[in-house]
Protein backbone atom coordinates (compact mmCIF):
# COMPACT_ATOMS: atom_id res chain seq x y z
CA UNK A 1 0.00 0.00 0.00
CA UNK A 2 1.43 2.98 -0.67
CA UNK A 3 1.90 5.71 1.98
CA UNK A 4 -0.19 8.63 1.32
CA UNK A 5 -3.24 6.53 -0.53
CA UNK A 6 -5.97 8.14 1.99
CA UNK A 7 -4.37 11.55 2.35
CA UNK A 8 -7.23 14.04 3.02
CA UNK A 9 -9.44 11.30 4.10
CA UNK A 10 -10.93 10.79 8.05
CA UNK A 11 -11.15 7.73 9.90
CA UNK A 12 -13.14 6.68 12.50
CA UNK A 13 -11.70 3.70 14.18
CA UNK A 14 -13.06 2.00 17.90
CA UNK A 15 -11.47 -0.23 20.17
CA UNK A 16 -8.49 2.15 19.27
CA UNK A 17 -6.71 1.61 22.28
CA UNK A 18 -4.95 -1.34 21.95
CA UNK A 19 -4.50 -4.30 20.33
CA UNK A 20 -5.87 -4.70 16.87
CA UNK A 21 -8.07 -1.28 16.74
CA UNK A 22 -4.39 0.34 17.68
CA UNK A 23 -2.48 -1.62 14.93
CA UNK A 24 -5.41 -0.25 12.82
CA UNK A 25 -5.01 3.32 13.69
CA UNK A 26 -1.57 3.39 12.83
CA UNK A 27 -1.60 1.75 9.66
CA UNK A 28 -4.81 4.37 8.36
CA UNK A 29 -2.81 7.47 10.00
CA UNK A 30 0.56 6.06 7.96
CA UNK A 31 -1.53 5.72 4.79
CA UNK A 32 -2.57 9.41 5.54
CA UNK A 33 -5.98 9.66 7.15
CA UNK A 34 -6.49 11.52 9.87
CA UNK A 35 -8.18 10.15 12.91
CA UNK A 36 -11.23 9.98 15.66
CA UNK A 37 -10.20 7.55 18.22
CA UNK A 38 -12.21 5.81 20.23
CA UNK A 39 -12.11 3.51 23.24
CA UNK A 40 -13.25 3.59 26.73
CA UNK A 41 -11.45 6.13 28.80
CA UNK A 42 -7.97 5.62 29.67
CA UNK A 43 -4.54 5.82 29.13
CA UNK A 44 -4.62 3.38 26.23
CA UNK A 45 -6.12 5.96 24.22
CA UNK A 46 -3.88 8.88 24.98
CA UNK A 47 -0.87 6.73 24.63
CA UNK A 48 -2.60 5.96 20.82
CA UNK A 49 -2.93 9.39 20.29
CA UNK A 50 0.71 10.14 21.24
CA UNK A 51 1.93 7.38 18.71
CA UNK A 52 0.00 8.76 16.02
CA UNK A 53 1.35 12.40 16.39
CA UNK A 54 4.95 10.98 16.91
CA UNK A 55 4.84 9.72 13.70
CA UNK A 56 3.37 13.00 12.02
CA UNK A 57 -0.26 11.63 11.83
CA UNK A 58 -3.24 14.09 12.90
CA UNK A 59 -5.69 12.45 15.33
CA UNK A 60 -8.14 13.17 17.93
CA UNK A 61 -9.84 11.42 20.81
CA UNK A 62 -13.68 10.43 21.43
CA UNK A 63 -13.68 8.62 24.76
CA UNK A 64 -17.28 6.70 25.16
CA UNK A 65 -18.74 3.36 24.99
CA UNK A 66 -19.71 2.25 21.44
CA UNK A 67 -23.03 1.01 22.55
CA UNK A 68 -24.35 3.94 23.70
CA UNK A 69 -26.53 5.76 20.92
CA UNK A 70 -24.87 9.36 22.35
CA UNK A 71 -21.63 7.82 21.46
CA UNK A 72 -22.61 7.06 17.47
CA UNK A 73 -23.30 10.66 17.49
CA UNK A 74 -20.55 12.09 19.00
CA UNK A 75 -18.22 10.48 17.07
CA UNK A 76 -19.39 11.20 13.75
CA UNK A 77 -20.11 15.04 15.52
CA UNK A 78 -16.41 14.80 16.59
CA UNK A 79 -14.76 14.01 12.81
CA UNK A 80 -17.04 17.19 11.40
CA UNK A 81 -15.93 19.41 13.86
CA UNK A 82 -11.98 18.43 13.95
CA UNK A 83 -11.60 17.54 9.79
CA UNK A 84 -15.02 18.47 8.51
CA UNK A 85 -15.58 15.02 6.63
CA UNK A 86 -15.41 11.76 7.66
CA UNK A 87 -14.63 9.24 4.66
CA UNK A 88 -14.06 5.97 6.48
CA UNK A 89 -15.31 3.49 9.45
CA UNK A 90 -13.60 1.05 11.65
CA UNK A 91 -15.46 -0.61 13.64
CA UNK A 92 -13.61 -2.82 16.22
CA UNK A 93 -14.83 -2.14 19.59
CA UNK A 94 -15.38 -6.26 21.17
CA UNK A 95 -15.12 -7.62 24.42
CA UNK A 96 -15.28 -11.67 25.95
CA UNK A 97 -17.87 -13.03 28.44
CA UNK A 98 -17.33 -16.41 27.45
CA UNK A 99 -19.16 -19.45 29.00
CA UNK A 100 -21.03 -22.47 28.14
CA UNK A 101 -24.32 -22.25 26.51
CA UNK A 102 -25.92 -23.74 29.94
CA UNK A 103 -23.62 -21.44 32.35
CA UNK A 104 -23.86 -18.32 30.51
CA UNK A 105 -25.83 -15.62 32.54
CA UNK A 106 -28.01 -12.66 30.54
CA UNK A 107 -25.67 -9.78 31.34
CA UNK A 108 -22.84 -12.11 29.96
CA UNK A 109 -24.92 -12.34 26.90
CA UNK A 110 -25.97 -8.95 27.17
CA UNK A 111 -22.67 -7.40 26.97
CA UNK A 112 -21.24 -8.88 24.95
CA UNK A 113 -24.17 -8.08 21.82
CA UNK A 114 -23.94 -4.89 23.06
CA UNK A 115 -21.11 -4.04 22.62
CA UNK A 116 -19.87 -6.12 19.17
CA UNK A 117 -23.30 -5.91 17.15
CA UNK A 118 -25.44 -2.98 18.89
CA UNK A 119 -22.11 -0.93 18.60
CA UNK A 120 -21.00 -1.73 14.96
CA UNK A 121 -24.68 -0.19 14.71
CA UNK A 122 -24.88 2.40 16.65
CA UNK A 123 -22.01 3.87 14.51
CA UNK A 124 -23.11 2.63 11.55
CA UNK A 125 -26.43 4.11 11.67
CA UNK A 126 -24.82 7.19 12.16
CA UNK A 127 -21.76 7.14 9.97
CA UNK A 128 -24.20 5.91 7.23
CA UNK A 129 -27.15 9.03 7.58
CA UNK A 130 -24.47 11.15 7.22
CA UNK A 131 -23.29 9.82 4.09
CA UNK A 132 -26.83 9.53 2.29
CA UNK A 133 -27.13 13.10 3.44
CA UNK A 134 -24.22 14.35 1.49
CA UNK A 135 -24.99 12.28 -1.12
CA UNK A 136 -28.44 14.11 -1.41
CA UNK A 137 -27.11 17.43 -1.21
CA UNK A 138 -24.00 16.73 -4.23
CA UNK A 139 -26.61 14.56 -6.37
CA UNK A 140 -24.00 11.87 -6.16
CA UNK A 141 -21.94 9.21 -4.37
CA UNK A 142 -19.62 10.43 -2.15
CA UNK A 143 -16.50 8.28 -0.81
CA UNK A 144 -17.41 6.27 1.86
CA UNK A 145 -15.60 3.22 3.52
CA UNK A 146 -16.94 0.56 6.43
CA UNK A 147 -14.94 -1.60 7.80
CA UNK A 148 -16.37 -3.98 10.49
CA UNK A 149 -15.09 -6.86 12.65
CA UNK A 150 -16.40 -10.56 12.32
CA UNK A 151 -14.79 -13.66 13.66
CA UNK A 152 -14.43 -17.32 13.03
CA UNK A 153 -16.10 -18.16 15.44
CA UNK A 154 -19.66 -17.26 13.81
CA UNK A 155 -18.32 -19.67 11.19
CA UNK A 156 -17.15 -22.78 13.21
CA UNK A 157 -20.03 -22.28 16.09
CA UNK A 158 -17.07 -22.18 18.91
CA UNK A 159 -18.32 -23.90 21.42
CA UNK A 160 -17.94 -21.73 25.10
CA UNK A 161 -18.66 -18.72 23.06
CA UNK A 162 -22.27 -18.66 21.88
CA UNK A 163 -22.74 -14.76 23.21
CA UNK A 164 -19.50 -13.92 20.99
CA UNK A 165 -20.41 -16.09 17.80
CA UNK A 166 -23.83 -15.26 17.72
CA UNK A 167 -22.72 -11.44 17.63
CA UNK A 168 -20.60 -11.91 14.99
CA UNK A 169 -22.81 -13.37 12.64
CA UNK A 170 -25.19 -10.79 13.27
CA UNK A 171 -21.88 -8.52 12.03
CA UNK A 172 -21.74 -9.97 8.79
CA UNK A 173 -25.39 -9.76 8.00
CA UNK A 174 -25.12 -5.92 9.57
CA UNK A 175 -22.26 -5.96 7.18
CA UNK A 176 -24.06 -7.19 3.86
CA UNK A 177 -27.18 -5.00 4.27
CA UNK A 178 -25.39 -1.60 4.63
CA UNK A 179 -23.45 -2.56 1.59
CA UNK A 180 -26.85 -3.50 -0.36
CA UNK A 181 -28.97 -0.58 1.33
CA UNK A 182 -26.48 2.30 0.80
CA UNK A 183 -24.16 1.27 -2.34
CA UNK A 184 -26.78 3.81 -3.88
CA UNK A 185 -25.04 6.92 -2.08
CA UNK A 186 -20.99 5.11 -2.68
CA UNK A 187 -20.56 3.54 0.81
CA UNK A 188 -18.82 0.21 0.71
CA UNK A 189 -18.83 -2.13 3.53
CA UNK A 190 -16.93 -5.40 4.43
CA UNK A 191 -16.30 -7.48 7.12
CA UNK A 192 -13.07 -8.90 7.94
CA UNK A 193 -13.00 -12.10 10.37
CA UNK A 194 -9.24 -11.45 11.69
CA UNK A 195 -7.01 -13.95 13.78
CA UNK A 196 -4.80 -11.65 16.02
CA UNK A 197 -3.12 -12.15 18.65
CA UNK A 198 -4.44 -9.57 21.64
CA UNK A 199 -5.27 -9.07 25.02
CA UNK A 200 -8.84 -10.12 24.36
CA UNK A 201 -7.33 -13.38 22.55
CA UNK A 202 -4.34 -14.42 24.18
CA UNK A 203 -5.81 -17.09 25.93
CA UNK A 204 -6.90 -19.01 22.21
CA UNK A 205 -3.71 -17.97 20.79
CA UNK A 206 -0.93 -18.64 23.39
CA UNK A 207 1.80 -17.04 23.43
CA UNK A 208 4.21 -15.03 20.28
CA UNK A 209 7.48 -16.56 19.13
CA UNK A 210 10.39 -15.70 20.78
CA UNK A 211 11.66 -12.32 20.20
CA UNK A 212 12.74 -11.31 16.61
CA UNK A 213 10.77 -14.10 14.76
CA UNK A 214 8.13 -13.38 12.48
CA UNK A 215 4.75 -13.84 14.60
CA UNK A 216 1.94 -14.19 11.95
CA UNK A 217 -0.97 -13.73 14.79
CA UNK A 218 0.49 -10.16 14.87
CA UNK A 219 -2.58 -7.40 14.66
CA UNK A 220 0.05 -5.92 12.20
CA UNK A 221 -0.37 -8.32 9.67
CA UNK A 222 -3.91 -7.61 9.68
CA UNK A 223 -3.89 -4.17 9.15
CA UNK A 224 -2.89 -3.85 5.09
CA UNK A 225 -6.27 -5.64 4.38
CA UNK A 226 -8.13 -2.83 6.35
CA UNK A 227 -6.07 0.07 4.94
CA UNK A 228 -6.66 -1.46 1.24
CA UNK A 229 -10.88 -2.05 2.32
CA UNK A 230 -10.78 1.78 2.99
CA UNK A 231 -8.88 2.99 0.23
CA UNK A 232 -10.19 4.08 -3.43
CA UNK A 233 -8.39 1.16 -4.89
CA UNK A 234 -11.22 -1.04 -3.32
CA UNK A 235 -14.04 0.91 -4.86
CA UNK A 236 -15.11 -2.59 -6.37
CA UNK A 237 -15.59 -4.26 -3.40
CA UNK A 238 -18.75 -4.27 -1.10
CA UNK A 239 -20.33 -6.38 0.65
CA UNK A 240 -17.58 -9.58 1.76
CA UNK A 241 -16.51 -11.09 3.97
CA UNK A 242 -12.43 -12.00 4.70
CA UNK A 243 -10.46 -13.64 6.92
CA UNK A 244 -7.25 -12.54 7.23
CA UNK A 245 -3.84 -13.23 9.22
CA UNK A 246 -0.49 -13.15 8.74
CA UNK A 247 0.50 -13.20 5.06
CA UNK A 248 -3.00 -15.18 4.34
CA UNK A 249 -6.38 -13.58 3.26
CA UNK A 250 -9.60 -15.55 2.23
CA UNK A 251 -12.90 -14.12 0.85
CA UNK A 252 -15.98 -15.97 2.13
CA UNK A 253 -18.52 -17.39 -0.28
CA UNK A 254 -22.44 -17.21 1.21
CA UNK A 255 -23.91 -19.78 2.32
CA UNK A 256 -25.27 -22.89 -0.39
CA UNK A 257 -27.85 -24.91 -0.24
CA UNK A 258 -26.05 -28.33 0.44
CA UNK A 259 -29.52 -30.69 -0.52
CA UNK A 260 -32.97 -30.12 -1.30
CA UNK A 261 -36.15 -32.37 -0.29
CA UNK A 262 -39.76 -32.12 -1.88
CA UNK A 263 -42.47 -33.68 0.00
CA UNK A 264 -43.91 -37.15 -1.28
CA UNK A 265 -47.17 -36.93 0.10
CA UNK A 266 -50.26 -36.74 -2.55
CA UNK A 267 -50.67 -33.16 -2.65
CA UNK A 268 -47.02 -32.20 -2.84
CA UNK A 269 -47.38 -30.46 0.70
CA UNK A 270 -45.59 -31.69 3.79
CA UNK A 271 -47.10 -34.01 6.63
CA UNK A 272 -45.35 -35.28 9.40
CA UNK A 273 -44.78 -38.08 7.55
CA UNK A 274 -43.60 -36.85 4.20
CA UNK A 275 -41.05 -35.07 6.32
CA UNK A 276 -39.81 -38.53 7.90
CA UNK A 277 -39.59 -40.34 4.52
CA UNK A 278 -37.83 -37.41 2.73
CA UNK A 279 -35.27 -36.93 5.69
CA UNK A 280 -34.50 -41.05 5.79
CA UNK A 281 -30.58 -41.20 5.99
CA UNK A 282 -29.75 -37.25 6.92
CA UNK A 283 -26.70 -37.17 9.07
CA UNK A 284 -25.25 -33.98 9.97
CA UNK A 285 -21.26 -34.05 10.51
CA UNK A 286 -20.16 -30.24 10.89
CA UNK A 287 -23.95 -29.48 10.28
CA UNK A 288 -23.97 -25.60 9.11
CA UNK A 289 -20.04 -24.96 10.08
CA UNK A 290 -17.74 -23.41 7.91
CA UNK A 291 -14.25 -25.70 8.24
CA UNK A 292 -12.44 -24.63 5.22
CA UNK A 293 -10.99 -21.70 6.98
CA UNK A 294 -9.18 -23.90 8.96
CA UNK A 295 -6.75 -25.10 5.95
CA UNK A 296 -5.61 -21.53 5.48
CA UNK A 297 -2.61 -21.94 7.87
CA UNK A 298 -1.50 -23.68 11.17
CA UNK A 299 -2.21 -20.29 13.33
CA UNK A 300 -5.93 -21.34 14.18
CA UNK A 301 -7.76 -19.76 16.83
CA UNK A 302 -8.28 -22.06 19.53
CA UNK A 303 -7.13 -25.28 17.08
CA UNK A 304 -3.51 -24.89 17.09
CA UNK A 305 -3.02 -28.12 15.43
CA UNK A 306 -4.66 -26.90 12.69
CA UNK A 307 -7.80 -28.62 13.05
CA UNK A 308 -8.11 -31.50 15.26
CA UNK A 309 -10.38 -30.79 18.23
Amino acid sequence: MVTGVLSGRVAIVTGAANGLGRAEALALSRAGASLVLNDLPGDGLDTVLGEVGAAGGQAVVAAGDVGEWATGEQLVAAALEAYGRLDILVNNAGVLRDRMIFSMSASEWDTVLRVHLRGHFVTTRFATAYWREQSKQTGGRVYARIVNTSSEAFLLGSAGQPNYAAAKAGIAALTVTTARSCIRYGVRANAICPRARTAMTVGLMGSPPAAGEVDPLAPEHVAPLVVYLASPSAEAITGEVFVVHGGVAAVLDPPRIRATFRSGAADGMWTLEAVAEALNGLSSAAGFMCEDTLALASETIGFPDGGSR
